[in-house]
């Protein structure tokens, strides 16, 4: 074997990078643990102190010098269906931000224009801006846009003037600058959340950010964070001068504390109340002892100050603390008897920007505002006109913005008091910045200069024109899964992983003997790779992902099986074991090549077009597709290279025969006249086709996902199973006849209400009403305690989005495959061949669901189903791929196809020769679908059976399907015969 060593290097340098990082992964979960243990305090679970253990770690080395963030960063991180939290798409909202650019204009064809732009937006896939201008052109061809846009809030962009195509490009420049904005305000806020691992994008061609959210149990809070709009304030600051006593007494008071707690008044952070009364109480008194005390007392209370507090200058002006210490000195400042040590007109606001500390750890600089919780700010975001980053007089750095007449008005004002002092920049209760005022602005033009990067001009100017623009976010899409749910589906998913894998291990050995071992220690090699590499893109295993590893088991095992059909070929011609070996590898690559190719073009389709859990199923399945060619093709050869060379050193080469009593004559000198009974197989297939079709449009039509159609749902745990029809019934008159579906879920003693009552209004409103409605119709069932473990939303808009990408993803994953096909075997007939076989097993699976209905078994069509669909298109273009490979070889790339005879007698015979690893590899997958089908719950229902059908049709397809297309459109028959097919 070439390249040896090369391999066996590269192959452990692989397998210690996956190991090393997942290691990471065993690291994290211990920690998890730790924290869980410190949050449980005499059996109640706190998770406040979870967040404080993990706050307090997140920035200390905890794992070969690596931080816990760092830590938990590489560490393979679940899907929110394995590990519950929260999945939600937000929308920025087109429609205010248009109004606000108009200066919330009343003009009638705008109104007009904005409720066409609505309507148009429920069944169309472009953007909003374009249909406002669509829908704004046909109501008013006369009109300009600039009669609109053209005001103050625009001025310096926009005049009367301007034409239609200008005020375009700063419409579209506004509302793509707004999602930014959103976008960023949205992670500071999720810091709030103390969530570990979030994951926020953008979703490219829309105004969609998608936030997912693991482990968050309390979704109404995390909901109101995401989509509330942001809160940008003007804010006197009060210098050190102004509270720096109160801080002194807090010094006194920490210090009071610690002698509590050192002479055991406090001993486990808890009060003896029946002795000593309060903690405040024992503290005041500590304090006034303190008091009586000489030097000593300001040396202690400083001490006790700066464990907790750092002073950030040499005079004591400011002052910041840990991150890991923010939660303790926000209960700190919360304390009544702190809250008394400070000015009464005070509030205490951290800097959004961290300091980056010499412990790796980070300073979070913190400032005393005039500003009570609650109160209305003097000046805040509404007074905004404009932001941007710009250049002072020497070239440095700045940040100018404009504020309207009002803003300008009280910004003098209060310019005017602080001369000298700072006003704060407050975005959502963080501040960006604290500039000094040098001196009254009038106007409301203002400057604001200092040692700032031109990135970070550009990011303070962002956060001011955040004000300018009130662009509320909806939440267009919304699924909350609990954490019972979550560790079912984990159960579920590697079960099934399990038995996939047993079952796998068992046929390999069965059906070679000894080179099935060895195919098998490949194999898991392969499940290990693609763990490691998951780990190391930081990709998210989701219970569809673990489909595609349990998937990728059966389809990496055709690989193997083409390998060892090819070899025992050659051992049947007369060679010799090693010769055998090196030719059966050589024979079978362009095979394994191609159909993984062509498999991975679906899977990268569906990462493109997919989200959430459909899109980790494409990342797995390339994944494992990529890592399955390496070690099928390459450290298989190394393992059954050593097998062989070991048999023949102790005299047992004949004893390798790639068989086994199963095996031995099964397929041998098979000889079936598949193309001869071609017409056949197309009655069969079109007829299955067409019955199909009928039944489905005597039905209705497809029973579809929430994703595809829209509403709201949940999932409810009984103590005692329930009849879903007595529910259902119940269910009718709270959703004011907009109708309502309730079956069992993963068992008897859960249910899956669906509903679209409301499904246009996605306010929060809407979502407290429709859940109330659930609640108070499960209330009859009081004595079956129904608990709602998981909800879910998809809007009307993105559903009907979802469903249109869904079926643009397949035409695009047949129209990769056809040009795939024709440069690899360069006649049209060859692709042709394939996409009319691929399109019948699609038709198929979608008629069968139709039919499989009647009988009772009743399937919904979402994006995991559609992920199924595609994936049989990659696992039988798979198939189809070896028999062509196979006519390749037989007749040569350039073969006359027009040679019917000849054409004939080399597929059928082609046929033949790959008869064994086609029953094989379908063998395979089908025992790991089957295994998903029984296993994997109902989450995975649609897609095993989808994948269950497609393997058998996918299989038969290979063969009755494509192979006749290249005779039937090879051409009329010539005289001169073609070359014969190799014998």
């Amino acid at each position: 074997m070439r390249y040896k060593n090369a391999i066996i290097w590269l192959t452990g340098i692989i397998s210690a990078l996956c190991l090393f990082f997942l290691s990471f992964t065993w690291k994290a979960g211990a920690v998890r643990e730790d924290a869980t243990k410190y949050a449980t305090v005499a059996g109640k679970y706190d998770p406040a102190r979870r967040i404080h253990y993990i706050d307090s770690l997140w920035k200390q080395p905890v794992y070969l010098g690596f931080t816990l963030q760092e830590v938990t960063t590489y560490a393979l991180h679940k899907g929110l269906d394995l590990e519950g939290g929260l999945h939600a798409v937000l929308e920025v909202s087109p429609v205010e931000i248009l109004r606000a650019l108009s200066g919330k204009s009343n003009d009638v064809n705008f109104e007009k224009a904005l409720v066409e732009a609505s309507k148009a937006q429920a069944t169309s896939t472009k953007p909003f801006n374009e249909l406002f201008f669509e829908a704004f052109a046909k109501i008013a061809p006369n009109q300009k846009l600039a009669s609109i846009f053209a005001n103050s809030t625009n001025v310096g962009k926009l005049n009367f003037s301007s034409s239609d195509s200008q005020v375009k490009k700063v419409i579209n420049d506004e509302i793509d600058g707004a999602v930014d904005r959103v976008y960023k305000t949205i992670q500071t806020r999720i810091d709030k959340l103390g969530v570990a691992n979030p994951n926020i994008q953008r979703l490219p061609g829309t105004n969609r950010i998608q936030v997912e959210l693991p482990g968050v149990d309390n979704p109404d809070r995390a909901r109101k964070l995401l989509s509330a709009a942001s809160k940008l304030e003007f804010i006197e600051v009060a210098e050190i001068s102004e509270w720096g006593q109160g801080l002194n007494s807090l010094g006194e008071y920490l210090a009071a504390e610690e002698k509590a707690k050192k002479i055991g008044t406090i001993a486990t952070g808890k009060v003896d109340t029946t002795k000593a009364g309060d903690l405040a109480g024992q503290l005041s008194g500590a304090a006034k002892t303190a008091k009586t005390d000489s030097a000593k007392k300001d040396t202690t209370a400083g001490s006790a100050l700066t464990k907790l507090f750092l002073p950030l200058d040499n005079q004591g002006r400011t002052w910041g603390v840990y991150r890991k210490d923010t939660a303790r000195v926000n209960e700190l400042f919360r304390r009544p008897e702190v809250k008394v040590m400070f000015p009464s007109n005070l509030s205490f606001y951290w800097n959004a920007i961290g300091i980056p500390a010499v412990n790796g750890d980070e300073i979070i600089q913190f400032e005393a505002l005039k500003k009570l919780p609650g109160q209305k700010a003097v000046l805040d975001g509404e007074t905004i006109t404009d932001a941007g980053q710009d250049f002072d007089q020497n070239g440095r750095p700045e940040v100018t913005m404009a504020m309207n007449g009002v803003g300008a008005r009280i910004w003098k004002n209060m310019t005017a008091a602080n001369v000298g002092k700072r006003i704060a920049i407050v975005l959502d209760d963080y501040i960006y910045s604290a500039p000094n005022i040098n001196g009254e602005i009038a106007g409301g033009r203002s400057s604001i200069s200092g040692s700032f990067t031109v990135e970070q001009a550009k990011d303070l100017a962002n956060v001011i024109k955040s004000g300018k623009l009130s662009a509320p976010t909806r939440i267009v899409e919304d699924a909350f899964v609990g954490p019972s749910l979550g560790a079912e589906a984990i159960n579920q998913g590697y079960l099934s992983m399990l038995l996939g894998l047993v079952l796998v291990v068992i046929f390999m050995i069965g059906y070679y003997g000894s080179p099935g071992w060895m195919a098998n220690a490949a194999l898991m090699f392969n499940v290990f790779f693609i763990a490691g590499v998951l780990v190391q893109i930081q990709a998210a295993l989701t219970l569809p992902g673990i489909a595609g590893i349990v998937l990728t088991l059966g389809m990496a095992v055709d690989a193997n099986v083409l390998i060892n059909e090819r070899i025992r070929e050659e051992l049947h011609a007369g060679k010799g074991l090693l010769d055998a070996i090196k030719i059966g590898y050589e024979k079978a690559l362009s095979a394994i090549i191609d159909g993984n190719v062509t498999t991975i073009l679906v899977g990268i389709i569906l990462i493109i077009f997919g989200s959430g859990s459909v899109k980790g199923f494409g990342i797995t399945l390339c994944i494992g597709l990529v890592t399955s060619v390496f070690t099928a093709v390459y450290v298989s050869h190394i393992l059954v290279e050593w097998m062989a060379k070991r048999a023949i050193a102790a005299g047992k080469e004949k004893e390798v025969t790639f068989e086994t009593f199963i095996s031995k004559d099964l397929f041998k000198n098979f000889n079936f006249d598949f193309i001869g009974k071609r017409k056949y197989s197309y009655i069969f297939s079109w007829a299955l086709i067409a019955i199909g079709i009928i039944v489905l449009t005597i039905q209705g039509g497809f029973n579809l996902g929430l994703d595809f159609k829209g509403g709201r749902s949940y999932v409810v745990e009984i103590a005692k199973p329930i009849e879903a029809g007595t529910i259902k019934d119940a269910l009718a008159n709270s959703f004011e006849g907009s109708g309502v579906e309730v079956k069992t879920f993963n068992g008897p003693t859960k249910l899956k209400i669906t509903t679209a009552y409301l499904v246009e209004d996605e306010s929060a409103a809407a979502n407290q009403k429709v859940r109330a409605a659930v609640e108070a119709g499960l209330q009859k069932f009081a004595d079956s305690k129904p608990v709602i473990v998981s909800e879910s939303k998809v809007g009307a808009t993105i559903a009907d989005d979802i469903l249109t990408q869904s079926f643009i993803s397949i035409i695009y994953a047949l129209i990769a495959i056809f040009i795939y096909i024709l440069l690899r075997f360069r006649k049209w007939q060859y692709s042709l061949g394939g996409i009319v076989a691929l399109t019948h097993d699609v038709l198929v699976v979608l008629g069968m669901v139709g039919i499989s209905r009647l009988f009772g078994f009743e399937l919904e069509v979402d994006q995991v189903f559609i992920a199924a669909v595609l994936t049989v298109i990659g696992y039988s273009i798979n198939d189809t791929v070896v028999v062509f490979d196979r006519i390749r070889e037989e007749i040569g790339i350039d073969a006359d196809l027009s040679n019917k005879e000849l054409m004939i007698k080399t597929i059928n015979q082609s046929i033949n020769h790959t008869m064994s690893r086609t029953v094989m590899t379908a063998t395979t997958v089908f025992l790991v679908v089957t295994v998903l089908l029984l296993f994997g719950g109902d989450i995975l229902r649609g897609f095993s059976f989808a994948m269950f059908i497609g393997v058998v049709f996918g299989a038969y397809s290979s063969i009755f399907v494509a192979a006749p297309i290249v005779i039937d459109f090879g051409g009329s028959k010539k005289k001169t015969p073609a070359v014969e097919p190799a014998k």
